[in-house]
């Protein structure tokens, strides 16, 4: 899905639902003892951290300047 929609499918309610759906899968994937043994990537932690000091205003609009 591209993020334009994944974006305006987070303003409705089934789209809400919809997200907290897939995080929630997606957190029992990540709490398999198996998946929590591999390695992760430098890389990755640093964009994950990068994504998470931004504020949600700055992830909309980033988001909006991406698909132009």
């Amino acid at each position: 899905m591209r993020p334009e929609q994944q974006h305006q499918n987070w303003r409705s309610e089934a789209g809400s639902r919809l997200w907290l759906s897939g995080l929630i899968a997606a957190m029992k994937q990540a709490e398999r003892p198996d998946v929590r043994r591999q390695p992760v990537a430098p890389e990755v932690l640093l964009e994950l951290r990068a994504q998470l000091a931004l504020t949600a205003s700055f992830r909309t609009a980033r988001i909006s300047t991406l698909r132009h």
